[in-house]
C-alpha cells in the first residue's frame, strides 16, 4: 500500500505491547508452511520461502518456530488444505482493497470478510475489480540513520532498483519482483542492511481522501488484518500527516 512507513509506524504504535503478536506469528508460520510445500523446503531453492522466512525474522519470531513451520511442510498436518485465495473490493470512500487470505474454510473466511467490510461502509467486488490498480513488486526498506540520501539512492539504483522513495526517514527500494533477491543482495554486498525484504501489491495511483474517510478506511484495514484468515492486506490509501497525527 502507498506509504508504507507509514502504516508500519501506525502499527507500531498501536500494537508494540499488543497480544496479537501470537496471532501474527501463526500466520507468518502458516505463510512458511504453505510455502514450503508448494516449492522446496529449501529457501535457498525457493524464493517464496526465503521471503517468508525473512518476514518472519524481521518481525523476530524464534527460529525453533521457523524450524517446526518448514518441517510441517513435509508432514501433512497444519497447513495441507490450506486454500490461498485473493478478495478485491472497496473500503469507505471508494478506496480500493486487496486481500491475500489462506484458509481451510473458503465460507467462513468470505463472510468474515464481507461482514468487515459492510460494518465499514465498503463491499466486496469481482475477481479483478480492483486488482489492476495494483502492481506486484519487490520492496526493500533501508533506515537511513543518518545516511546521505543521495548516496543510498546511487547504492540502490546501482544495485538494480527500479524505484526509490524516502518515507519516515527510510528508504523505500522497489525492484522487479524476479530481482528482489539480487538487488537486495548487492544491496547488502554495499555495507547496507535492509530491515523490510518482501513482495508486496503497490497501488499505481495512491488516493488520499478526507481525513475522517482516510480514519475509517484505516480502521477497516486493522479489522481486516485481525481476521484469522486474512495474511495481508494492500490498499491505494495514501496516508497524510495529519491522518498520521490521528491514529499513530
Amino acid at each position: 500500500m502507498s506509504g508504507h512507513s507509514k502504516w508500519s509506524t501506525i502499527k507500531r504504535a498501536k500494537g508494540a505491547a499488543d497480544t496479537k503478536r501470537a496471532n501474527l506469528f501463526t500466520k507468518l508460520a502458516r505463510e512458511i508452511t504453505v510455502s514450503a510445500r508448494t516449492g522446496l523446503p529449501d529457501p535457498d531453492a525457493n524464493p517464496r520461502l526465503r521471503i517468508a522466512i525473512q518476514k518472519a525474522r524481521q518481525e523476530n519470531m524464534p527460529k525453533d518456530n521457523i524450524q517446526r513451520a518448514i518441517d510441517r511442510a513435509g508432514g501433512g498436518a497444519d497447513g495441507a488444505n490450506y486454500d490461498e485465495i485473493t478478495y478485491e473490493g472497496y473500503g469507505p470512500g471508494g478506496i480500493a482493497v486487496i486481500i491475500d487470505a489462506m484458509t481451510d474454510n473458503k465460507n467462513r473466511t468470505v463472510g468474515e470478510i464481507r461482514a468487515a467490510m459492510t460494518r465499514s461502509g465498503g463491499n466486496l467486488g469481482e475477481s479483478g475489480s480492483v486488482s489492476w490498480m495494483f502492481d506486484l513488486v519487490g520492496l526493500i526498506v533501508l533506515p537511513m540513520d543518518g545516511q546521505d540520501e543521495d548516496e543510498l539512492q546511487m547504492i540502490a539504483i546501482e544495485a538494480g532498483a527500479q524505484d526509490v522513495a524516502v518515507e519516515e526517514g527510510s528508504l523505500e527500494v522497489y525492484t522487479d519482483p524476479a530481482e528482489l533477491h539480487t538487488v537486495a543482495g548487492a544491496i547488502g554486498e554495499a555495507g547496507l542492511e535492509p530491515t523490510t525484504i518482501e513482495l508486496i501489491k503497490k497501488a499505481k495511483t495512491p488516493m488520499q481522501p478526507d481525513t475522517e474517510t482516510a480514519i475509517k478506511a484505516i480502521r477497516l484495514i486493522e479489522k481486516l488484518e485481525d481476521l484469522d484468515d486474512v495474511q495481508t492486506v494492500y490498499s491505494n490509501l495514501e496516508i497524510s500527516d495529519e491522518v498520521m497525527a490521528q491514529v499513530s
